[in-house]
């Protein structure tokens, strides 16, 4: 079994930055893809940002430009750091890791943007 700790969501005005993280419990040499996901209240799950096989990257639209997905292999972390964010950025987020063929997601954190 893989845990995923996430951590750095808050409360921040509109046009500031956060950065989330997402630890591990198992090394991330064997991991076939990391993500990032948000869930907005009434609305579904979608994909925020994720690293695939061949340590391609993408990004939702709607992030791309602000938004930048990364890891460190040897601290078995994930990260998403946050600029110029906006009001409707505001969702939980969740950070997936997929070793197959099993995925594991964080138990989620709230960013808030708000005035």
């Amino acid at each position: 079994q893989v845990q995923l700790v996430e951590s750095g969501g808050g409360v921040v005005q509109p046009g500031g930055s956060l950065r989330l993280s997402c630890a591990a419990t198992r090394n991330m040499f064997d991991i076939y893809s990391e993500a990032w996901y948000r869930q907005a209240p009434g609305r579904v799950r979608e994909l925020v940002a994720a690293i695939t096989p061949g340590d391609n990257i993408n990004y939702a639209d709607a992030v791309k430009g602000r938004f930048t997905i990364s890891r460190d292999i040897a601290k078995n972390t994930l990260y998403l750091p946050m600029s110029a964010l906006k009001p409707e950025d505001t969702a939980v987020y969740f950070c997936n890791f997929h070793y197959w063929p099993n995925g594991y997601w964080g138990q989620g954190t709230q960013v808030t943007v708000s005035s």
